[in-house]
């Protein structure tokens, strides 16, 4: 990462990184700087085009307003070829103050550890030379500002320790006044002798960093805008301080294309059907039934309707797309060979067929999957996960990218997976028991409070009325894969999940790796998945006992003293996983809506 031509990155990190951790606006340290990655518009080049236009036609609705042309690229590749054109990321560096690496001790004032506090200006060659013409190692201050809205930039020490506008350009101190680190013991101190104040006021008072100025340094210069929100005390390093919001999408085969062949092949049958009854009538026709196998009546028809150049209502969510293809898997066959980007077959059921098992409709082995995902923009402080459906809300605060956005980064993973589709009448009957939706009440009170403290915060499947199914199957997942991390070669942190809760078609399950070579497409998930029968017995039987028991069972959501509001009888003694491996940051989770715990409710969807 470099500005001059020719010269040697200073850094390098993989591809995949540029769109989950270190995209544009983010901090990263770098072996001798701190630093901004920039915007897009500071990629000196880009990779290769990523085409998915299912994921293309979705991320231009986020934007306001739609963009008209959009194309996916991924990250700039490393070079090693000192001839070829270079490649790379501008960064910038930052933050521009820093602390002297020595300790100056001053009993005088109590103080155990004082470091000098300098603006880069002040620096030669990397270091700090003081009044004695010594020279002083010096690291960026860990300490900034931003908002919520993404800005970021330096805190203006001088006004900050003084207490408002302030004339003064003495020397700048950061005195640690004990051994905890604790913000209420790192104090900032002015040598006119008149001003010092403690860190822990920067979050007790944030107003004392004044309104933000809606600055944008991973865009350049000139790149401000209006903002005015309050600022807030960042530590650069911390994990709040960067997140990223993607867009993901599981490449299917078209069966739009082969639909419409089918229904060019019978269109003197079906042409002039006015409804779905008159289609069904046709169909009823031994050379129409056969050349529409697999298709049922209302896609057909909206086919029809498409061809006749009438509505054919809205558009599919990315996980109504998804889970329409999975089900719709052949069934296996001893001589299939995987192929292609998307192959599925569905494990017949004599195979898995238990008695713990009579809730479950199919399971389906995804033995080739390709995952297409861009970054969108990002947030700071506060996290932002794709709803129930797998899309991003509109018109959400997010930080952009680039000035401009007329691309996005993405990559494309490779891997394999199990989708398993439960029995749709067992999960709405389950959901209507009274004690069930009396725990459903309890959960929403947590989300309430989660909510209170969130303004604007809202999640679509919660106020649509999906969060007990939704929690049920979340739940169901995370102990899925801890249990099958066991056996089949991938860590659990490589393996993850998709949630399909959708009324009008059914609800499921997919576990799947994803890396971006060949190593996700090693057989391990699909070995698995032929017992997966036995991994679910697992999992169900862990998933009743917490080594945090009866604490963890009895947890309440809306509990202000523990402040875990998206969470039931959750914690890391038994579902929170990696968070690369969940869709919503392990969050609505509850496992006594799974499994029977030492608290008994009777809710369990498995007996």
């Amino acid at each position: 990462m470099s500005k001059k031509p020719g010269a040697r990155p200073h850094g390098q990190i993989r591809q995949s990184q540029l769109i989950t951790s270190f995209g544009p606006g983010s901090m990263m340290d770098l072996p001798n700087h701190s630093v901004l990655v920039g915007g897009l518009d500071f990629w000196s080049a880009s990779g290769d085009e990523v085409v998915e236009p299912r994921l293309v036609e979705k991320l231009k609705q986020l934007f306001d307003p739609p963009l008209q042309v959009l194309k996916l690229f991924s990250p700039p590749p490393d070079n090693d070829d000192p001839t070829a054109p270079q490649t790379g990321i501008t960064a910038w560096q930052f933050p521009e103050w820093f602390i002297t690496q020595d300790v100056d001790r001053d009993a005088s004032f109590g103080v155990v550890r004082a470091r000098m506090l300098v603006h880069r200006k002040r620096l030669t060659k990397g270091k700090f030379i003081d009044d004695n013409k010594k020279k002083r190692s010096v690291v960026p201050v860990r300490f900034v500002r931003a908002c919520r809205s993404g800005h970021i930039g330096d805190i203006d020490w001088y006004n900050f320790v003084h207490g408002g506008k302030t004339e003064c350009r003495r020397q700048l101190w950061i005195e640690e006044r004990g051994t905890s680190g604790d913000l209420a013991e790192v104090y900032v101190r002015c040598e006119c002798g008149n001003a010092e104040r403690s860190m822990a006021l920067a979050i007790e008072q944030p107003e004392t960093m004044l309104r933000c100025d809606g600055s944008r340094p991973w865009l350049g210069a000139y790149a401000n805008e209006k903002c005015g929100e309050p600022n807030r005390l960042l530590i650069r390093t911390a994990s709040n301080a960067y997140f990223t919001q993607l867009m993901s999408v599981i490449s299917l085969p078209d069966r739009n294309v082969e639909l419409r062949e089918a229904v060019e092949l019978v269109w003197d049958f079906i042409g002039e059907a006015e409804d779905v009854g008159e289609l069904k009538y046709e169909r009823k026709k031994a050379k129409v039934n056969a050349a529409l196998d697999g298709y049922d009546n209302e896609e057909v028809f909206a086919e029809v309707k498409m061809r006749r150049g009438q509505s054919a209502g809205p558009p599919k969510t990315i996980k109504q797309a998804e889970m329409e293809t999975l089900i719709a898997s052949k069934d296996e066959l001893g001589d299939d060979k995987p192929d292609g980007n998307f192959f599925a077959r569905t494990l017949p059921k004599e195979v898995w067929d238990k008695p713990w098992m009579r809730s479950i409709e199919r399971i389906v082995l995804v033995h080739r999957l390709r995952e297409v995902m861009a970054q969108v923009g990002f947030t700071r402080f506060e996290a932002v996960s794709p709803d129930i459906d797998g899309e991003l809300e509109m018109g959400v605060r997010r930080a952009s990218l680039a000035r401009e956005i007329t691309w996005l980064p993405a990559v494309e993973n490779r891997g394999e997976g199990i989708f398993i589709q439960f029995k749709k009448e067992e999960v709405e009957n389950w959901a209507t028991r009274p004690e069930v939706q009396a725990r459903g009440i309890r959960l929403l009170g947590g989300y309430e409070a989660w909510k209170a403290e969130r303004s604007g915060a809202t999640k679509k499947f919660v106020e649509e009325g999906g969060l007990l199914p939704y929690v049920l199957f979340h739940s169901f997942a995370h102990m899925l894969i801890t249990s099958v991390s066991l056996e089949c070669g991938y860590p659990a942190s490589s393996i993850r999940e998709r949630i399909y809760t959708i009324p009008d078609i059914g609800y499921g399950v997919l576990l799947y790796t994803g890396t971006s070579d060949a190593e996700g497409t090693l057989g391990g998930l699909i070995q698995v998945g032929r017992r997966i029968h036995e991994h679910i017995r697992g999992a169900l039987e862990m998933g009743e006992l917490c080594s945090n028991d009866p604490v963890c069972a009895q947890h309440e959501p809306a509990n202000q003293h523990e402040r875990r509001f998206l969470h039931g009888a959750a914690c890391h003694g038994c579902l929170l996983i990696s968070e690369t491996s969940c869709e919503q940051h392990n969050e609505f989770l509850d496992r006594a809506l799974v499994v029977p715990t030492v608290d008994n409710l009777g809710i369990e969807f498995f007996s």
